[in-house]
């Protein structure tokens, strides 16, 4: 039977809601963004209080203008039922400074800008999230996911404490930014779990004091009749796309739409496994039909939210709802208790193994005997 350490009222498992809170379908690429979904986050926000569930609102500046999302976001402040941290999208967030003949098309990411103005943008939103919700900002998460050691730095230099832009697994090389840039990050050798990062290589543990909170992606190990059906599924005409729709290599704890078995059997992984935490994510724009590929319409707006009760019913009982800042708390105090706790096998799993030796431990494949419901996931701002 598994052993975990438990939390003060009882629960051993943290379960984190991460909401990239943008304007309205980004993936259409628009010159004119709109902010109207930021009306339909209030439904999402009672539904995770009725689960007594904490969500993170990780906002860009185009929420951070928006009125109705200030006042939605106060009220969350003011209430202490959740947290707003910072989304930084490089192409729209001041100072502008234009990188491509389009940067509205391509999208570049930050980390493709020089030092400076990555700094002036970092201070720019933050400063102005901070005057508009009168708290300071402690979480954050990168635009298009795309992070490295400079961005790292700059992010602990103004004062952050959370990063939680990781998706183990998942390699953006191939996603141009800039036409003449590299693409996007490779997270392929990444630790599943949290760490605190080395400022010199942020795939390693180290002394930063920047905690990373990676995004929960299980990768499937595919064996007997589903590992040797995929096999043949690729060789087929289009097999490749058949194969990453019916056996994807990873799941993510992100709903499609089509994947609520796949979110429930993360969850079971996670138990099975001892982990000290899952992290959910969804984009604000995905609660508004017709805000995102996924959810383009009121029906499947409703079948969503099917699978958020499902999936938040299933962690009711042994998962506690904590923001990011929440957890770094948590996180903190149990690195303090380690020694004498692995010491005496009151911890096991990622959450021992990872604070001890940098949670490189906490990687390990998923055995698959038949395939992982769902789509393949769609890429993300």
């Amino acid at each position: 039977m598994p052993c975990c350490s438990h939390s003060s009222n009882g629960k051993a498992l943290a379960f984190l809601i991460t909401i990239d809170t943008e304007g309205d379908n980004l993936w259409s690429r628009p010159r004119n963004i709109k902010t109207r979904n930021a009306e339909y986050l209030p439904r999402f926000q009672e539904l995770c209080e009725k689960y007594t569930l904490k969500p993170t609102y990780l906002t860009n500046w185009e929420m951070a203008t928006c009125r109705c999302f200030k006042e939605f976001g106060r009220d969350v402040v003011r209430r202490n039922v959740g947290e707003i941290g910072m989304h930084l999208h490089a192409w729209n967030s001041p100072p502008l400074t234009p990188l491509t003949g389009d940067d509205f098309t391509h999208m570049p990411y930050l980390t493709e800008y020089p030092e400076l103005t990555i700094r002036e943008k970092v201070g720019t939103i933050t400063e102005r999230l901070q005057e508009t919700f009168s708290v300071k900002m402690y979480s954050h998460r990168s635009g298009r996911w795309a992070f490295d050691e400079t961005y790292a730095r700059i992010l602990a230099d103004t004062g952050y404490v959370v990063d939680c832009s990781v998706t183990p697994h998942i390699s953006r090389r191939m996603q141009l930014g800039s036409p003449n840039g590299r693409g996007g990050t490779d997270y392929t050798s990444f630790p599943e779990s949290a760490y605190f990062m080395d400022s010199r290589d942020i795939s390693q543990s180290g002394d930063s004091g920047l905690l990373e909170i990676p995004v929960t992606i299980i990768k499937h190990g595919f064996r007997g009749l589903a590992g040797a059906f995929r096999r043949g599924l690729r060789m087929l005409p289009k097999g490749n796309r058949l194969a990453r729709r019916f056996f994807p290599d990873v799941s993510w704890l992100r709903p499609n739409g089509h994947n609520r078995r796949s979110l429930l059997r993360i969850v079971s992984v996670a138990r099975e496994q001892c982990r000290d935490y899952v992290e959910f994510m969804l984009h604000s724009s995905e609660f508004m039909p017709g805000g995102s590929p996924s959810f383009p319409t009121a029906g499947s707006i409703e079948s969503l939210y099917d699978d958020l009760e499902a999936l938040f019913d299933a962690v009711q009982a042994d998962f506690v709802g904590l923001t990011l800042k929440e957890y770094y708390d948590r996180f903190k105090l149990n690195r303090r208790s380690i020694a004498g706790t692995t010491a005496q096998g009151l911890l096991c799993g990622p959450m021992a193994l990872g604070v001890e030796h940098g949670l490189r431990a906490g990687q390990r494949e998923i055995p698959s005997t038949s395939p992982a419901p769902g789509k393949a996931e769609i890429g993300a701002t």
